[in-house]
């Protein structure tokens, strides 16, 4: 998977190269429009979890693409945060959530306000379009799954729609599963980067431990395998990590959940849903950690654990 990582308030400067581009360029946007699939294939690599539901990024998660830019003869640097996805909050961790994404707004140079093609503006569109008023970095519009639309026209009544929300420095259509206008809408993104040192070193590609990425994956597998509305209940600890004989990292972790009967279900008939749950997520891990894996499951209920401030707290959803 390649990850490697820094403590998220390490902001090195290095040794200075001429034309050096850099700075923060945050994905925006309501949730399930791909902004992680955006993220992960911008990078070149799995950097962030993904699933179909909506919600599935719960962090500001920074992913750092390093490279050459022959246009301006010279480097750049682009620190991506992926975000949250703006919506009206069911209880407080959703209010946790976009307050976190709302943080990420500051102190930086670039938005990508992703857009869904396929689909027209929703209300948590507008909200999203609303919350970039009085930011002052240009903003430019990613039109999602644009391959999917049926036609140019189609296409273009959609860019209308989008581009009435807010006033967008370029539009660029783009397929993140794809890989469609990724390389134009790297080059919009660093034509309005200014000239500076780089922020990391350039073995650094991530603000994360490999414990949270570790939770993330765990969570991933639950998100794709359990029922409707019960991954949203589902918050993920590693309560204990350490190396055994052999070279084995036997990982302990925690699966909590808001009911009884969802702890139910997410054990499985025998243990068989938490089992495939973690043999599943085991080899992402052992891919993340370069070395084998014994991964430990378990299951605890905390009740409505999302309406609670002291258990967003404890499980790391207040990042204001």
């Amino acid at each position: 998977m390649g990850f490697s990582f820094f403590p998220p308030h390490l902001r090195l400067s290095v040794v200075k190269k001429k034309h050096m581009k850099s700075g923060f360029c945050v994905l925006w946007g309501r949730p399930n429009v791909g902004k992680s699939t955006l993220l992960n294939a911008l990078l070149g690599r799995k950097h962030v979890i993904v699933s179909p539901r909506p919600q599935t990024t719960r962090h500001r998660i920074a992913g750092v693409l390093h490279g050459e830019d022959e246009s301006a003869g010279g480097g750049f640097q682009i620190v991506f945060l992926d975000t949250p996805g703006i919506h009206e909050p069911q209880h407080k961790l959703g209010e946790a959530l976009v307050k976190t994404a709302r943080s990420a707004l500051s102190d930086i140079e670039c938005v990508v306000f992703v857009g869904d093609a396929t689909d027209k503006p929703h209300n948590d569109d507008r909200r999203a379009a609303e919350l970039l008023q009085g930011v002052r970095a240009p903003a430019l519009l990613a039109l999602n799954k644009s391959d999917a639309v049926p036609d140019e026209a189609a296409l273009a009544t959609r860019r209308g729609e989008f581009e009435s929300l807010h006033s967008f420095d370029a539009t660029l259509p783009i397929s993140a599963l794809k890989g469609d206008g990724l390389d134009e809408l790297k080059a919009a993104i660093i034509q309005r980067l200014p000239e500076g040192d780089p922020y990391f070193p350039p073995e650094m590609t991530g603000d994360r431990s490999p414990e949270f990425h570790i939770e993330e994956l765990v969570r991933e597998q639950a998100m794709l395998q359990l029922r409707e509305e019960i991954p949203h209940s589902v918050a993920v600890n590693v309560e204990q990590m350490e190396p055994r004989k052999g070279g084995t990292l036997f990982i302990e972790a925690f699966l909590n959940v808001e009911r009884d009967s969802q702890k139910r279900i997410v054990i499985g008939a025998g243990g068989s849903r938490i089992k495939e749950i973690g043999q599943q997520a085991r080899g992402e891990i052992e891919t993340l950690m370069g070395r084998s894996v014994y991964l430990e499951l378990r299951v605890k209920v905390r009740e409505k654990w999302r309406d609670s401030d002291v258990w967003i707290k404890r499980l790391g959803y207040d990042e204001r």
